[in-house]
């Protein structure tokens, strides 16, 4: 646009200031101001165990709103958690995990303000409330092997404390294996009793920067009381499948119902399919009824029961003598010894699988090979203090709006060893249980590779080092220089061994394995016990609700002007709050936007991403998507599944109505104490210009500037402070955001300074307001510009003052762009 060309004229203009004003603000301050779950009419609480959403009733005349949670209800400013500076509607969802945290009465406070064409108004009254976690998750009935527990809403998790067997571990459903009690004992004795203790997990996710001082965020919850579970006497037979178990049970047929969260796996017996006795099993989980596409493979454990663990499997004994020992004790975790299938192929655990990574940006389509990008979500990190009573900078973003922020979680994924969503009953898994015996290796034949060795050599290249594995015993060359070695490691055809060789051995040398540590077999394969009918099906699917009772779960502005839910309106103005109930395993939420039903087509919002990512349960409307009828879907990230992989389904989408206003934003009238004010607020003249009219200071005068395309141009003659008007073609089919930053683009190239950009909302409709510092002949100057949107043309006016007299005028700005009306 023009105006960059004569950002450098204003500024000479600007300098010969001398002069300051007054900055006075509104009396009024916002009230009505609560926390939320799901919709601002719910019954009021003060205690949540997640963070909450808050709104309060909106103030006549609002430009936009400055919003704080604090540890202080003085809010000093190094208790401060969050702030928002420029919240466009009067509801707010911080992007933070919160604390723990309660008091007598309250440990936590929020309170808002707004910023009017008189300044800012004073504090709300604070809204003081705790954080508190969840009850720890209850017992429910289960099945020999495994232990079952409530969910908890919003849980990422859970550890379970097994108080006999001095262990905690962690699982990321509602159900935990007891293979530390029947692993090598299934006795009674071992079995009959278990006593445990649980409690709930969370992550940590926070949009970067936004909990402002630092307070840590534990992710536990408390720990139950002692929980007692007991197991009947274990029996024998053919191993028979019996279901799978989550908040729910099925049985495999197709009206059994699919699992929300990864489920428990149950069966009865101890025989393979030729009738050997085992006191150990393996689990895995196919995609097709032949067994032949493995997508999953449990540990090796002696329970009749398995549930995934994200870190690890049990440290089986490797010895004869180790297998002893573990008739008598609890085993620890660890790393499983060398395993195979019944054809001989090496196989290892999904729990032994790296740790998963985070989704902590907006995923691209499918088959986007670019990715995602930065998730979606910032917040303004500026706070002030108590006593401030004059509007601070707009020019942060909204917590909820599109502009480009990090997204970061803390806490421990562990494996993937979730499974993704089907489309239960037309699809499913296949899963089934083998027999599986600790066996010693017999003899394994290789030579000595071209390269040979030396005598004092500590490792030896083979012609193929397949079935030797750490802890086997080798005998290698023949003759008088044969001798024995154990080895220590194997990489690709290295051996390396424990002691230095004696001899040197030269290529071809025989080198035998004679025996080593033990290795966990497979008794039967799975593909034949799944043809003898040991398999069976199931479901996993998950999506958030985003309504109730066929109600939006929604908070906003109604078209006229009041706090409203979707219980009582059909339409909102401005920027809306939606929220969704949490879905079970997931740790973050993705929401996307849409002009039409179906088919669904997101929208790409300014920082180049087709959706908001969060942490939270609620997000506020990107307000650079403008008036309309909005699709909007909600999916969650479960961090158990693999890295890039970790999306859950889509929720159906939902409709929501954002309207233009029926309503005038107009300050009320002020009492008769406030007539020096009101004389001030009416030290405008209104003047037109091409295709609008605005009101300007009485004391202003009309200026000329020499060879300019400037034809509107007022000037303080005291300060200097000077507005121009120039009109140039509008956005286009660009969204507000888009614009914002093209305009930021041209700002920065035709000045060398780096402005600032927010979409404020004016009685003339939608802008972008920029601000600006930088130094002219020595001198600091501020300039603040309105790019206004009037459809195909768009209505910029440039603001100049020296830093000087800035704080002076910039209510006096705000006040003339409040009055701009346009006529065409």
């Amino acid at each position: 646009m023009r105006t960059a060309r004569l950002l450098s004229v204003l500024a000479a203009v600007a300098l010969t200031a001398s002069a300051a004003g007054t900055a006075r603000s509104a009396d009024a301050a916002p009230t009505g101001l609560h926390g939320f779950l799901l919709r601002a009419d719910e019954p009021a609480k003060t205690s949540f165990s997640r963070t909450p959403s808050f709104a309060w009733s909106p103030v006549p005349g609002a430009l936009h709103y400055e919003f704080q949670l604090s540890l202080s209800d003085a809010f000093r400013d190094n208790s401060i958690i969050f702030a928002d500076n420029n919240a466009a509607t009067p509801v707010e969802a911080p992007p933070i995990t919160l604390p723990w945290i309660n008091g007598s009465p309250h440990a936590l406070y929020a309170r808002v303000r707004a910023v009017t064409p008189d300044g800012a108004t004073p504090w709300s009254a604070n809204f003081g409330f705790d954080m508190v976690p969840p009850p720890p998750p209850t017992p429910l009935s289960t099945y020999p092997g495994l232990l079952r527990w409530t969910p908890v809403e919003g849980a990422a998790g859970y550890q379970v404390w097994l108080v006999d067997a001095h262990k905690i571990e962690e699982s990321v459903t509602n159900t935990l294996d007891e293979r530390e009690f029947y692993t090598f004992h299934p006795t009674a004795s071992w079995t009959g009793t278990v006593r445990w203790r649980i409690r709930a997990l969370r992550m940590d996710s926070t949009v970067s920067g936004s909990r402002i001082n630092g307070i840590p965020a534990v992710t536990y919850g408390a720990w139950s009381p002692i929980y007692t579970s007991t197991n009947p006497a274990f029996t024998g037979g053919p191993i028979t499948l019996v279901g799978t178990v989550s908040d729910v049970f099925s049985n495999g047929s197709a009206t059994s119902p699919a699992h929300k969260l990864m489920p428990g796996f149950l069966w009865t017996g101890n025989q393979s399919l030729s009738g050997t006795s085992t006191e150990l099993y393996r689990l895995y989980i196919f995609t097709d009824k032949e067994c032949l596409n493995r997508v999953y493979s449990s540990a090796v454990i002696g329970s009749p029961a398995y549930a995934p663990r994200p870190f690890g499997p049990l440290a089986l004994p490797g010895t004869a003598p180790g297998v002893t020992a573990a008739r008598s004790q609890y085993l620890l975790d660890g790393a499983e010894p060398p395993a195979f299938t019944y054809d001989g192929d090496s196989i290892t655990t999904s729990e032994s699988a790296p740790p998963a990574a985070p989704t902590t940006s907006v995923p691209g389509a499918p088959g986007d090979t670019a990715g995602g990008s930065s998730s979606d979500s910032s917040s303004s990190s500026a706070s002030s203090s108590s006593s401030s009573s004059t509007a601070s900078s707009s020019s942060a973003s909204s917590s909820s709006s599109s502009s480009s922020s990090s997204f970061t979680v803390t806490g421990k994924t562990g494996a993937p060893i979730d499974l993704w969503d089907t489309n239960w009953p037309e699809s499913g898994y296949y899963w089934t249980v083998v027999a599986v015996a600790a066996i010693s290796p017999g003899a394994v034949y290789s030579s000595v590779g071209l390269a040979g060795s030396r005598g004092g050599d500590t490792s030896l290249a083979l012609t193929n080092t397949t079935g030797f594995n750490s802890g086997d015993t080798v005998l290698i060359g023949a003759g008088t220089t044969q001798e024995s070695g154990t080895i220590t490691a194997v990489s690709g055809n290295v051996i390396t061994l424990a002691a230095a060789l004696k001899f040197g051995h030269g290529s071809a040398e025989p080198v035998v394995r004679t025996g080593g540590n033990l290795q966990y077999q497979d008794l039967e394969l799975p593909q034949d016990v799944c043809a003898s009918g040991r398999v069976m099906r199931f479901g996993k699917e998950s999506e958030p609700s985003l309504v109730s009772s066929g109600e939006l779960f929604a908070t906003g502005l109604s078209d006229d002007g009041r706090l409203t839910s979707a219980v009582k309106t059909t339409s909102f103005y401005g920027a809306p709050l939606v929220s969704w109930t949490p879905a079970l395993g997931a740790e973050a939420y993705e929401v996307q936007w849409s002009k039409q039903q179906y088919p669904f087509s997101p929208v790409t919002l300014a920082n180049g991403t087709a959706g908001v990512l969060t942490g939270g349960t609620s997000i506020v409307f990107p307000h650079e998507l403008g008036p309309g009828t909005w699709w909007y879907r909600v999916r969650g990230f479960d961090y158990s599944l693999p890295t890039g992989a970790q999306q859950m389904s889509w929720s159906d989408p939902a409709k929501l109505v954002v309207s233009a206003p029926k309503f005038k934003l107009v300050t009320p009238p002020k009492p008769a104490t406030a007539s020096k004010k009101a004389k001030v607020a009416a030290g405008l003249r209104t003047v037109s210009g091409t295709g609008f009219s605005i009101g300007v200071p009485t004391s202003w005068a009309s200026q000329t500037i020499k060879d300019s395309v400037a034809s509107f141009v007022y000037r303080n003659p005291v300060t200097k402070t000077n507005v121009v008007e120039v009109g140039s073609s509008g956005r286009g089919s660009r969204t507000m955001a888009q614009w914002a930053a093209d305009l930021e683009v041209e700002l920065r190239s035709g000045t060398d300074a780096t402005p600032t950009s927010s979409i404020v909302t004016l009685p003339a409709g939608q802008a972008v307001r920029l601000v600006l510092t930088r130094t002219v002949g020595g001198a600091k100057i501020v300039q603040v510009q309105y790019a206004v949107d009037g459809g195909s043309t768009a209505y910029t006016f440039t603001f100049t003052a020296t830093a000087a007299h800035y704080s002076a005028d910039r209510l006096t700005f705000t006040r003339m762009m409040s009055s701009l009306r346009l006529t065409s």
